[in-house]
């Protein structure tokens, strides 16, 4: 992810152990680089029980957006890893 935009922010989420953690990080690394765009970028790192999202973007819009999509991928890990999407 390139160091020269504009905007960021970092998406920090604790779960109850490494473990789960992991599973949320590993769900979530495919997707880095294949939402990305011209205007926005993100990278998602794991330390111990948290997983961290930095999100990067050349203004405030993609910003935005960058988090509300960010944000709808690791719920969607959450559930998936816990069953929760499986009803």
């Amino acid at each position: 992810m390139t160091a020269s935009r504009a905007h960021e922010t970092v998406l920090s989420f604790a779960y109850p152990s490494e473990r789960r953690a992991r599973l949320v990080a590993d769900a979530l690394a495919p997707e880095v680089g294949e939402i990305d765009d011209a205007r926005s970028a993100a990278a998602v790192s794991r330390d111990g029980d948290a997983v961290r999202i930095r999100v990067a973007a050349d203004d405030l819009v993609a910003l935005r957006a960058g988090i509300n999509s960010w944000s709808r991928l690791v719920e969607v890990a959450e559930r998936v890893g816990t069953g929760r999407g499986r009803e």
